[in-house]
């Protein structure tokens, strides 16, 4: 993987992570998504 690829994959790990920090845990919940469960949605998000 090139640094490059590898770089803007860090960033959209962290904006994933960071957007769904700030949700509250109704809207998270509306998602299907708990609050503990961030970190690895935010890793499927970079890995598609």
């Amino acid at each position: 993987m090139s640094l490059a690829r590898s770089i803007n994959n860090w960033r959209k790990y962290r904006k994933t992570v960071e957007e769904l920090g700030r949700m509250s845990n109704r809207s998270l919940h509306d998602l299907g998504i708990n609050r503990d469960e961030i970190r690895d949605v935010a890793r499927s998000a970079v890995t598609r």
